[in-house]
């Protein structure tokens, strides 16, 4: 039976377990919009007020939820508005699946009104973009773009749809089997033999530290992560996208690490010799300079992402895979370390350099945060920050357990993330207490 280009995308997003939609109209996207009117009931309908605002929409959605956050915008301005989101969410590994309108084939190329190549400008920041031109692929495309977005390094991909696609009769080609997509194969399995190379040196070294990144959280390690190191006594540092991984009041937790991080974080990182690195790019916010950072120690290195290994520091033992498994194989064969003296010797310098808080020339940022600590203590919390000093005061005082959550705009620097960021992942949970800490700057950006 033949249908309609807007009916197949309607039936694919449904297919896909799409129950929210981000979308702002414009001419180019009139037809699809009318036909979710018509038959996507199950489909919430999300209508921000400006292109950029409801992609970061849809990356607190995707945050929250772990899901793909799902846009629909017009050809021209409406398209070009999403890229710094589609940016964002491509450096801070990100699912989003974004739907763009654009002009009928026969006009592309002409100058038309509204008519960009977008797909032109976001190749470089994206996993995979996409300008439909065969209406008998529409489905295929759509399957193999939410395939993409959340396969291996999770991010952002576009699909761009002409006018008359949308419109033109054919066949569904949509199929809810996993496609064999070549490229798109991330290796999850990691390498035993890696794993025990690894094994083997945290057993010998003195000073190990582990630095958790984002990607433990994207793998939801962070329980096998805390297991690990109560096992082998190791102590933790985090990156600010890696805060949320492990509670703050863990016995081995010593901090957030790198440019804004804590004084005994950053010194135990430079005077370990073997750091076990999970999910973490190494980018210059976490060594400075890479020719100073951690000159004695070896280096273990875990990405689902084979690019982020040995990019910018070259490591001992690479291993590829899912932050999770390995952990979880790595407590198998863990052993109790004395790591006595290391510990001591990171809280001697913790306390000799403490994070201070004055509180004798009026409210301050980091009273602030001492005070959102204590109303949502006992609160299943989202906090997601701006961009500015308040998400360094965020992300050093904000404390974390088992029911919290945080979420910031880390590789791209991102002002006006947050507050959009903050209603997306609301929309997600209802429930949930979400908190946005924000910046004039940053919350100006959406008014």
């Amino acid at each position: 039976m033949d249908i309609t280009g807007k009916k197949l995308f309607v039936k694919a997003l449904r297919e896909e377990g799409v129950d929210t939609l981000f979308a702002y109209p414009g001419g180019m996207i009139t037809d699809v919009l009318d036909e979710l009117y018509r038959l996507g009931d199950g489909i919430r309908l999300i209508l921000p007020r400006h292109e950029q605002a409801l992609a970061h929409e849809a990356e607190g959605y995707a945050r929250e939820t772990g899901k793909p956050g799902v846009c629909l915008v017009t050809s021209g301005p409406g398209a070009t508005n999403t890229v710094t989101a589609i940016t964002d969410a491509f450096y801070d590994s990100v699912p989003l699946v974004v739907f763009t309108g654009q002009v009928p084939l026969g006009l592309i190329g002409n100058d038309s009104f509204q008519e960009v190549d977008i797909v032109g400008m976001v190749r470089g920041v994206t996993k995979y973009a996409v300008t439909v031109r065969d209406r008998s692929k529409l489905g295929t495309i759509i399957k193999k773009a939410f395939q993409i977005a959340t396969s291996g390094k999770p991010g952002p991909v576009l699909i761009d749809l002409p006018k008359n696609i949308q419109l033109e009769n054919g066949p569904s080609d949509y199929s809810t089997e996993p496609l064999d997509i070549r490229g798109y194969k991330p290796n999850t399995n990691v390498h035993i033999g890696q794993l025990k190379r690894a094994s083997r040196l945290l057993k010998v070294a003195a000073r190990p530290i582990i630095l958790a990144g984002g990607g433990v959280n994207l793998a939801g390690a962070g329980p096998a992560l805390e297991a690990f190191s109560e096992k082998s006594h190791i102590p933790i540092v985090t990156t600010v996208m890696g805060k949320g991984a492990v509670r703050t009041e863990h016995p081995y937790y010593i901090g957030n690490g790198g440019m804004h991080g804590r004084y005994a974080a950053n010194i135990a990182v430079h005077r370990a010799d073997l750091i076990l690195s999970i999910g973490c790019r190494f980018n210059d916010r976490i060594t400075g300079d890479l020719n100073e950072f951690s000159p004695k120690s070896k280096i273990i290195h875990i990405d689902i992402d084979p690019a982020s290994i040995s990019r910018n520091v070259v490591v001992d033992v690479p291993i590829v895979g899912d932050a999770k498994m390995a952990l979880e194989k790595l407590n198998e064969w863990a052993e109790e370390k004395d790591t006595t003296d290391w510990m001591k010797q990171i809280r001697k310098w913790d306390a000799e350099h403490p994070l201070t808080m004055s509180r004798n020339h009026g409210m301050t940022p980091q009273m602030i945060m001492e005070g959102i600590n204590e109303v949502y203590k006992d609160a299943k919390t989202t906090y997601l920050t701006d961009v500015g000093q308040h998400q360094m005061y965020a992300a050093q005082y904000i404390d974390i357990d088992e029911n919290k959550k945080f979420f910031t705009s880390g590789g791209l620097g991102t002002m006006g993330y947050g507050f959009p960021a903050a209603i997306g992942a609301k929309i997600a949970d209802p429930d949930r207490e979400v908190v946005c800490i924000t910046g004039d700057g940053g919350f100006q950006m959406n008014m």
